[in-house]
C-alpha cells in the first residue's frame, strides 16, 4: 500500500540576514554578527529587497546584490496519512525557519485541518532539506511557508514483472525536457516537482530558470507537476527512447497576482512620519479607481476639500502647500481636470511614499508634506505588458528588455473617452438651436504619456525618462454667431539622470526639462480675449550618499530650478485683433537654487539621530532675492524590540501658494515675499504581534507666516465694507485701502528691455499666520497573507489670522475685526477603515468606510451661517453672523466597494472589476440655502445644498 504525497507550498519568503554584519559600510550596534531580519517582495522577476532594506544592509540595488535565489526543494519528506484516519483531503500549513545549510531549524504550525494531520507534517517536516538560499552569492537564512497538501493516493505504474520501476531502470537517455511557468505571467517556476507514475520515486525539479531534464522510462504515462503555491498538474506523454520530448507547462497559480509580501521585519527609519505604500495597496484599494495617488486620501492627517477629490489638505495646509514628486521629480500638475485619475499611468509606479510633515531635505521649498511616487525597476526577464480600459478611459503599458545591450524601454499611455461621452450626452441635452444655428460643443478632453530608456553603463544606470499631459475642458463655438469659452492646462518633462557607484557611496546626477501652457479663451462672435501662460523650467541636481564609517552615514545634493513664464493677452474687437491692448510680456524669470546634507547616526542599536539642513535661495530677476537656512533635526530611540519612540523639528519655507498649483504662481508671486513655518511632531511606533504595524503622532506647526492667494482668506480682501469704496482711488497713507483693509503695492520687476513696470498693481495684503497642530493614529496590516487593510484617524485643527466684518442684528456689516479662526478646509475628526482580501477562488472584496466632521459654513466656499431675525423694517428675515460665530457643516459618511474576479490563462490573466465611490450615496453638504423673509413675508426655511458624489466604475485589465 503506498501513501499519498504531501505536496509542498512556498507562499513567501522572508531574509533573516547574517549578512549585515559582513556588509560593508553598514553601520551595525556591536562590532559581533548579529541576525536583522527584512521584507522580501515578491515581483515577477523573483523575490527581492525593498531599496531601503538593500540600503540598510549595505547592497546595491543597481548591481542586482538585492536579488534572492530562493532555496528549492532537495529531500522530499512524505508525510504519510495516519492510518485509519477517514475524511476529505486537506493542508497543513507549516513557518518553516531554515538556515543556511538548508536544514529546517524550526517548524511552527500555522494552520492545521485535523490534530492528525497537523501532527503527521510537523512530524515530517524537520526531514526536508533544502538548497540554501542565496544573496549576492553567499547563503543565508529564510523564513518560508510550507504546505503539506494531503491527496488520494495515485495508482502506480508498474514494470513488465508486475513490480514497480527503481531508480536503476531510469538511466537511460533524456526522454522529457522543457520549461515549468506559472500560467498568466509566464514566470519560471524555480523548484517545481516532476513525478511521472512511471516512476514516482526519481521526481525531477526544475533548476534556477525553470526548466528540467528527466530521464522517464518510455511509454505512455502520467506526468503530475507541483509547485508552491500553484495547482498541480496532470500531462499525458508518450515518451521515446529514440527522441527527447520538449514541453512547456503551465501550472495555475492558486491565486491570481497574490498578496505576496508576509513576513515584514523592523525597517530602519530616519524621519518622523512616513507611510510606504506597495502594490495591490496603491491600486486595489475601493473608490480610487485603482489611482496610486488617491489612496493618500486615506492615509491619517489628511483632509479634503470635498470628497472624491482628491487633492489632500496634509495637516491643515493648502492642497499646493504638499509637494507631488515622480522619483524626485516635481509634477506640476497631479490630476487630470485638477479632480482625477492622476496624470501617471497605475503601472508605472512601484511605491509610493508619503511624508505628511517634516519631509527630508531632499524636497525642499515646501510648507507641508510630500508625496514621492517611485518607478518600477524595469524587469530584464521578458516582455511585459498591461491594457484595461474602463468607464473612465482605456491605458496600456509595456516594457521590453535588449539583453545584448543591457537596455530596457518602457512605454505607457492614457486616453479619456468618457470625458467625450459626457460632453456628447451634454451636446444632446441642449435646447434645439435657431434655424441655420449650431449649439456650441461641450469640450472635456485629457491624455497622458510616459515613456523611460534605462541603460546600463558599466556599475552605473543611465535613464532617460520623459512624461506630460494635457486637459482642456469648456465650450467650442460651431458657427459664427456663437461663444467659445475654453480652458487647457498641459506639461510636459524630460529628465535624464545617471547612477554610479563612487568611493565607497553611489553618486546621482540628473537634468529635468520641461514646459507648463496654461490658457484660457474667451470670444463670441465679434470681440473676445485670449490669455496664454507659457512657463520653461530646466533643473539640475546632485546627490551623494557614503557611510562615512559603521556608525556614521552621510546624504549630502544640491538643486538648481530656472523658471521663465512669459504671458500673452490677446484682444479682439469688431473681428479685429486690438495691438495696443494685446501684449507679450516676461511676467517673471526667477531662479531656485539649494543645497542640503544630513547624517544618519546610530551611536548604537537604539538610538538614531538624524541632523540635516538646507540652504535654499530664490531670485527673481529685478525685484527679489531671499535666502533661507532651514535647520532639522529627527531623533529616533528604540525603547523595545517592537517600540520605538521618535521625535523630530525643522524650519520650512514657500513662496506664496494658490488653492492648487498653476503655472507661474510660484515665481510671480515671490514678489509678496515667502511663507515661513515650523514643524514639530513627537510620536511612538509599534510593532505588534510580528506583523501588525501601530503608530502614534502628534504634532504641532506654527505658521510664521501664510501667503495664501485664495478668495477665503480675509473677508474684505474682495468687498468693501460700505460698497461705495472708488477702485481707482489711490490708497491712502498707511497702505490702507478705501474699503479700510491692509494693500500692497507690487515692486518694478526689470526682466527684459524695457523693463516691465508693476507699481500700478494694488494687490491684496494676503499676508497672515496661523497654527495647526493634531494627533494621528494609525493600525495597520501590510500587504500579505492575501489581504491588507489599515485604519487611521486624524483629530486635528488648523487656524488662521483672519480679518472679517461685524454685523448688527438686520444683517448690516457695521465693523471689522480679527482673530485666530479655523481654516477653511478643517476638519477636527477624520477616520478611515481600509480592508481588501483575495480569496482562494480568485475573486477580491474590499471595503472602505470614511467619516470626517464638517468644516466651518464660511461663505467663501458656500453658505455662511445665518440666523433668524428681522430687517431694518421689522420683518422676519435671515441674519447672516459674524465669521468666528459661524456653524460647522454636518459630518460626512461614506463607504466604497471594490469586487474583482481574476482569471489566468496560459500566457495572459485577466481581471474584470467594479470599483465605486459611495455605494451608500450619501450626500455631502457644501452649505445651505437660507429662503423666506423680505417683503412677501414668506416663512424661514433652512435646506441642504449638496450632492450626492458617486462614480461607478466597471472596467476590464489584462496582464501579459
Amino acid at each position: 500500500m503506498s501513501f499519498p504525497r504531501a505536496v509542498p507550498l512556498v507562499l513567501a519568503l522572508a531574509l533573516l540576514s547574517g549578512a549585515a554584519a559582513r556588509a560593508q559600510g553598514v553601520p551595525s550596534a556591536t562590532s559581533e554578527p548579529r541576525a536583522v531580519e527584512v521584507d522580501v517582495h515578491a515581483t515577477d522577476a523573483g523575490q527581492a529587497l525593498a531599496a531601503e532594506d538593500a540600503a540598510r544592509l549595505g547592497l546595491s540595488t543597481d548591481a542586482g546584490d538585492t536579488t534572492l535565489v530562493p532555496p528549492s526543494l532537495t529531500a522530499d519528506a512524505p508525510a504519510a496519512w495516519p492510518e485509519g484516519l477517514e475524511g476529505t483531503p486537506g493542508e497543513v500549513k507549516l513557518e518553516l525557519l531554515v538556515d543556511e545549510a538548508g536544514e529546517v531549524d524550526t517548524a511552527t504550525l500555522v494552520e492545521g485541518v485535523h490534530p492528525l494531520l497537523n501532527e503527521a507534517a510537523l512530524h515530517a517536516a524537520p526531514s526536508l532539506r533544502f538548497s540554501p538560499a542565496l544573496m549576492e552569492g553567499q547563503p543565508v537564512a529564510v523564513r518560508l511557508f510550507f504546505e503539506y497538501r494531503f491527496e488520494a493516493p495515485v495508482p502506480l505504474a508498474s514494470g513488465a514483472d508486475g513490480g514497480t520501476l527503481t531508480g536503476s531502470e531510469l538511466r537511460g537517455p533524456v526522454t522529457l525536457k522543457g520549461l515549468v511557468r506559472q500560467k498568466g505571467n509566464r514566470r519560471p517556476l524555480i523548484g517545481a516537482t516532476l513525478v511521472s507514475d512511471a516512476a514516482p520515486d526519481s521526481p525531477v525539479q526544475t533548476d534556477e530558470n525553470g526548466r528540467f531534464e528527466a530521464r522517464f522510462p518510455t511509454g505512455g504515462q502520467a506526468v503530475r507537476v507541483f509547485a508552491p503555491g500553484h495547482k498541480p498538474g496532470l500531462f499525458r506523454e508518450a515518451l521515446k527512447s529514440t527522441e527527447s520530448l520538449e514541453v512547456v507547462y503551465g501550472l495555475e497559480p492558486l491565486v491570481v497576482n497574490p498578496y505576496e509580501t508576509v513576513v515584514r521585519g523592523d525597517r530602519e527609519r530616519t524621519e518622523v512620519s512616513r507611510v510606504t505604500l506597495r502594490d495591490a495597496e496603491l491600486r486595489e484599494v475601493p473608490g480610487t479607481m485603482g489611482d496610486p495617488f488617491r489612496v493618500v486620501m486615506l492615509l491619517p492627517g489628511v483632509g479634503s476639500m470635498l470628497s472624491g477629490v482628491a487633492y489632500p489638505v496634509v495637516r491643515g495646509s493648502q492642497p499646493a502647500s504638499t509637494g507631488y514628486f515622480l522619483d524626485g521629480i516635481r509634477i506640476p500638475i497631479l490630476f487630470h481636470l485638477f479632480l482625477g485619475p492622476a496624470v501617471i499611468h497605475p503601472d508605472f509606479l512601484d511605491a509610493i511614499d508619503f511624508y505628511p510633515g517634516s519631509p527630508p531635505p531632499q524636497y525642499g521649498r515646501l510648507m507641508g508634506g510630500a508625496i514621492d511616487g517611485r518607478l518600477t525597476r524595469p524587469r530584464d526577464d521578458r516582455v511585459h505588458g498591461s491594457a484595461y480600459a474602463d468607464f473612465i478611459n482605456a491605458g496600456f503599458f509595456i516594457e521590453t528588455p535588449f539583453k545584448s545591450t543591457g537596455t530596457n524601454v518602457s512605454l505607457a499611455g492614457r486616453y479619456s473617452y468618457t470625458p467625450w461621452i459626457i460632453a456628447l450626452a451634454a451636446n444632446q441635452l441642449q435646447d434645439p438651436p435657431p434655424p441655420g444655428r449650431t449649439n456650441p460643443k461641450v469640450v472635456l478632453d485629457f491624455w497622458d504619456y510616459q515613456a523611460r530608456v534605462e541603460q546600463d553603463v558599466g556599475e552605473g544606470k543611465l535613464r532617460l525618462f520623459a512624461f506630460g499631459s494635457s486637459d482642456t475642458f469648456g465650450s467650442q463655438a460651431q458657427d459664427a454667431q456663437s461663444d467659445t469659452a475654453l480652458q487647457s492646462i498641459a506639461f510636459h518633462r524630460v529628465d535624464l539622470r545617471g547612477r554610479h557607484l563612487l568611493g565607497k557611496g553611489e553618486l546621482e546626477v540628473g537634468g529635468t526639462w520641461g514646459t507648463d501652457d496654461f490658457a484660457v479663451v474667451s470670444r463670441g462672435p465679434d470681440s473676445g480675449n485670449e490669455i496664454h501662460i507659457d512657463q520653461s523650467t530646466f533643473s539640475g541636481r546632485v546627490g551623494y550618499s557614503v557611510p562615512l564609517d559603521e556608525r556614521l552615514l552621510l546624504r549630502a545634493g544640491a538643486d538648481v530650478d530656472h523658471k521663465r513664464a512669459i504671458v500673452d493677452v490677446l484682444t479682439v474687437e469688431n473681428g479685429q485683433e486690438v495691438e495696443e491692448d494685446s501684449v507679450r510680456v516676461p511676467v517673471a524669470l526667477a531662479t531656485f537654487t539649494g543645497a542640503y546634507a544630513e547624517g544618519v547616526w546610530t551611536p548604537n542599536d537604539r538610538w538614531t539621530v538624524v541632523p540635516g539642513l538646507r540652504l535654499d535661495s530664490y531670485h527673481l530677476s529685478g525685484g527679489f532675492d531671499h535666502k533661507v537656512i532651514e535647520p532639522r533635526l529627527t531623533v529616533r530611540h528604540k525603547l523595545t524590540d517592537t517600540v520605538t519612540l521618535k521625535g523630530g523639528a525643522g524650519l520650512f519655507h514657500q513662496p506664496p501658494t494658490t488653492l492648487i498649483s498653476l503655472p507661474v504662481v510660484d515665481v510671480g508671486s515671490l514678489l509678496l515675499g515667502l511663507q515661513e513655518g515650523v514643524q514639530l511632531s513627537t510620536g511612538v511606533e509599534w510593532k505588534a504581534f510580528d506583523t501588525w504595524e501601530v503608530g502614534l503622532d502628534v504634532y504641532v506647526n506654527p505658521m510664521l507666516r501664510t501667503i495664501e492667494l485664495t478668495p477665503f482668506s480675509d473677508e474684505g480682501l474682495t468687498d468693501d465694507l460700505d460698497g461705495g469704496g472708488d477702485p481707482d482711488a489711490p490708497p491712502p497713507p498707511g497702505d490702507v485701502g478705501p474699503n479700510g483693509f491692509r494693500r500692497v503695492r507690487a515692486r518694478q520687476v526689470d526682466i527684459d528691455e524695457p523693463p516691465v513696470s508693476r507699481d500700478d498693481w494694488d494687490l491684496p495684503d494676503f499676508s497672515s499666520h496661523g497654527l495647526a497642530y493634531g494627533l494621528e493614529l494609525l493600525i495597520r496590516y501590510p500587504l500579505g497573507n492575501n489581504w491588507f487593510g489599515w485604519l487611521s484617524y486624524s483629530l486635528q485643527r488648523s487656524t488662521r489670522r483672519t480679518t472679517f466684518y461685524r454685523y448688527d442684528s438686520s444683517g448690516r456689516a457695521i465693523s471689522e475685526d480679527s482673530a485666530d479662526l479655523p481654516f477653511a478646509f478643517d476638519q477636527t475628526h477624520i477616520l478611515n477603515l481600509v480592508v481588501s482580501h483575495k480569496f482562494s477562488n480568485n475573486i477580491t472584496l474590499g471595503g472602505v468606510l470614511h467619516f470626517n466632521t464638517g468644516r466651518p459654513e464660511y461663505g467663501t466656499l458656500g453658505s455662511q451661517t445665518h440666523r433668524e431675525g428681522t430687517d431694518s423694517d421689522g420683518r422676519p428675515a435671515w441674519v447672516q453672523v459674524d465669521r468666528d460665530a459661524v456653524d460647522r457643516l454636518p459630518p460626512f459618511f461614506r463607504f466604497d466597494l471594490r469586487v474583482s474576479k481574476a482569471w489566468a490563462y496560459d500566457t495572459f490573466s485577466l481581471e474584470s472589476y467594479l470599483d465605486m465611490l459611495n455605494v451608500t450615496l450619501n450626500t455631502e453638504t457644501l452649505g445651505f440655502d437660507y429662503v423666506g423673509g423680505g417683503y412677501n413675508r414668506q416663512p424661514l426655511t433652512k435646506s441642504a445644498v449638496g450632492l450626492p458624489i458617486a462614480l461607478p466604475i466597471i472596467g476590464v485589465k489584462g496582464r501579459y
